[in-house]
């Protein structure tokens, strides 16, 4: 079973940019297709972004696209979120999470494993 552990979360300013971190313990995340996810309260949770088990495909949400970039260092066991050009409308607690289904999915009930969690905000 492998455990995740995001980071990288705060309060930042409209039009700014914050690096979220999703560092793996227990298994290494070349196992796995990695999906970073994002709930506000009130909300259900919503895709964002995620890879392909090699990495080098990425799938994005409109909402993000062109602004927010995925990656993944294996070495280090650790996946990114990029996050440029933030808008209030991104504030939300963002989670990373795994999944070894093959088809390119993006619904939450695909991913196994889940993090805690990271608060990110955004102000206007």
């Amino acid at each position: 079973q492998v455990q995740l552990k995001e980071s990288g979360g705060g309060l930042v300013q409209a039009g700014g940019s914050l690096r979220l971190s999703c560092t793996a313990s227990g298994r290494t995340v070349s196992w796995y297709s990695m999906g970073w996810f994002r709930q506000a309260p009130g909300k259900e949770r919503e895709f964002v972004a995620r890879d392909s088990w090699s990495g080098l495909s990425t799938y994005y949400s409109d909402s993000v696209k062109g602004r927010f970039t995925i990656s993944r260092d294996n070495a280090k066991n650790t996946v990114y979120l990029q996050m440029n050009s933030l808008k209030p409308e991104d504030t939300a607690t963002y989670y990373c999470a795994t999944t070894r289904v093959l088809r390119a999915t993006t619904a939450p009930a695909d991913f196994g494993s889940w993090g805690q969690g990271t608060q990110v905000t955004v102000s206007s």
